[in-house]
C-alpha cells in the first residue's frame, strides 16, 4: 500500500473565536453550542482550542465536540472529542490570567467541525478560539 511520503502545508490559516458563559450540560454535542473550527474543502489540520477567563468565574468544563458537517441537534453526528477544566478565576488588574490550552494537531475531514460548550453557566464568561490551517 502506497504511502504520502510528501509533507503537508496547510495553505489558509484560520482563527475562529466566541465568549461563552451560559452552560450546555448535555453530553452528545447536542444544544446552544458554539463553533470554533470548520475545516475547508481539504480538510484541515487544528493546532489548538484557547479558552480565556474574562474575569471572575466559577469553575466549569470546557467539552470539545466533533460534529460531521450536519446539524449538531441530532446526537448521533456528534462526537465527544475532549474535556478541560476550566479553574475558578477572579478578576484582577496587577496579575494575567492564565488560559487553558488545549492542544488537539489533529487533521479533521472535510466539512466537519469543533463545536464547544462549557458545563456550568458563569458570570463573566471565557473568550473561547480555535486555530487551524485548511489544506
Amino acid at each position: 500500500m502506497a504511502a504520502n511520503i510528501n509533507p503537508v502545508f496547510g495553505l489558509t490559516t484560520k482563527e475562529a473565536f466566541s465568549t461563552l458563559a451560559t452552560a450546555n450540560t448535555a453530553k452528545d454535542g447536542t444544544g446552544t453550542v458554539v463553533t470554533v473550527v470548520t475545516s475547508g474543502a481539504n480538510g484541515c489540520m487544528v493546532q489548538d482550542i484557547r479558552a480565556m477567563p474574562l474575569g471572575t468565574n466559577t469553575a466549569s468544563v470546557l467539552r470539545v465536540f466533533v460534529n460531521n458537517g450536519l446539524t449538531n441537534t441530532t446526537a448521533s453526528n456528534n462526537s465527544l472529542w475532549y474535556e478541560a477544566s476550566l479553574p475558578a478565576t477572579t478578576l484582577t488588574e496587577v496579575a494575567a490570567q492564565t488560559p487553558v490550552i488545549i492542544p488537539i494537531n489533529r487533521t479533521l475531514q472535510t466539512g466537519y467541525k469543533l463545536n464547544v460548550v462549557i458545563g456550568t453557566t458563569v458570570a463573566a464568561g471565557w473568550a473561547v478560539t480555535g486555530s487551524a490551517e485548511d489544506f
